[in-house]
């Protein structure tokens, strides 16, 4: 029998405070994707947009997302408004907000919701529609509100085995305000990332 010229390897023979070493790690890399989120979106106002008005013209503020109750389930850990923009969706000269949400898990990547918010005169903000349910268990990517059009990048899993960490499903979607309800315009199609 030959001897190897090498002496043995470290990994080739783990002992348990090696893989307790590397599950730290990973953790500590999961905390750290959590705490790096994306940059709050912002949208540009069009024309129409702009025009919208109060009484004593002043352009009338959209409604603020902050101390809505959105339908979202959290377990007590509340919730997060991870992007925010506004814009005049339904042509009644008053703008809304369309907001991602999600829990506040800290660590991690929790499913969204895309939101839909008005508000009457005088009244607090409310929910008006859901065109994301978190329940769907999509992330927003990309998120902007243009000219009347909501448009988002939904990434999402194949699979329960796919890791929770890396999505390998995309797909473009978007939204307009057809007669009494939002109509999904595109985006039918999910593809691989």
């Amino acid at each position: 029998m030959q001897t190897p010229a090498l002496p043995d390897l470290a990994h080739t023979a783990a002992k348990p405070v090696h893989w307790l070493a590397t599950a730290a790690a990973m953790a500590g890399v999961v905390a750290l994707a959590g705490l790096l989120q994306p940059r709050t979106a912002t949208a540009t106002a069009t024309a129409p947009e702009q025009r919208t008005t109060t009484q004593h013209g002043v352009p009338a503020p959209a409604p603020d997302p902050a101390g809505v109750e959105f339908p979202l389930e959290c377990g007590g850990a509340g919730t997060t408004v991870a992007k925010k923009a506004s814009g005049d969706l339904d042509g009644d000269g008053r703008p809304e907000t369309v907001a991602v949400v999600h829990c506040a898990a800290g660590s991690g990547t929790p499913p969204g919701g895309i939101y839909v918010l008005t508000r009457s005169s005088g009244a607090a903000p409310r929910v008006v529609a859901t065109l994301v349910d978190p329940a769907d268990r999509k992330t927003v990517g990309d998120f902007a509100v243009r000219d009347g059009l909501v448009s988002a990048t939904l990434l999402g899993y194949s699979s329960l085995d796919v890791p929770r960490c890396c999505p390998d499903q995309e797909e473009q979607a978007s939204w307009r305000w057809k007669g009494k309800a939002f109509v999904r315009t595109s985006g039918d199609l999910a593809r691989s990332v």
